[in-house]
């Protein structure tokens, strides 16, 4: 006849231990000797190995909490833009202009192998100012896109946007799906 498995759930190791320990009476080893004993019944090495198990187990269970965006860096980013997601002016603020190459960064296409031609398309559909090489540069630079240094080959570098320029990101591929065809 198969056993079905019971399973134990304790809430306090010490207390289930001392209640343990006054049932054994006087034959029980000491306290700590009868934590290690459970705690290896357990599965665990020791009772340190269990509470470490423990503690980590719950560290995990926390949803990981992604850091907040600050508000004000995103609204100075998105005035930088039109209502079609085209960038107006190029910012005078270093800060501005990261976040806002980041967005031009979100429209070439990732894994892609570009000539200076086609990336100077992308970049001139992505704004009003008609300076793509500024951008282009300052993206090289921030390293958000590669070159050959013959200038023949240009990539995206794939990387995870900080959360401004997510939300900034998202923003702005939300305008330019509402772009007519000759903006």
């Amino acid at each position: 006849m198969t056993k079905t498995p019971i399973p134990l759930h304790v809430n306090d190791m010490t207390g289930f231990t001392r209640a343990l320990t006054k049932q054994l009476g006087m034959t029980s080893p000491s306290h700590l000797t009868m934590m290690n004993m459970v705690a290896r019944a357990a599965g665990f090495q020791n009772i340190q190995h269990m509470r470490a198990a423990t503690a980590a187990a719950k560290r995990l269970a926390k949803p990981v909490q992604e850091d907040l965006a600050d508000a004000r860096k995103v609204e100075r980013g998105l005035h930088q833009f039109d209502q079609y997601g085209l960038l107006l002016r190029w910012p005078s603020k270093r800060a501005v202009q990261d976040l806002a190459l980041w967005a031009i960064w979100s429209a070439l296409p990732a894994n892609t192998s570009l000539s200076e031609q086609h990336v100077n398309a992308l970049l001139i559909s992505e704004h009003h100012f008609k300076d793509p090489a500024t951008l282009r540069r300052t993206m090289i630079c921030n390293g958000l896109l590669t070159r050959q240094k013959d200038g023949s080959d240009y990539r995206r570098i794939e990387q995870k946007p900080p959360i401004e320029a997510k939300m900034i990101i998202q923003t702005i591929a939300e305008r330019r799906r509402t772009r007519p065809d000759n903006a």
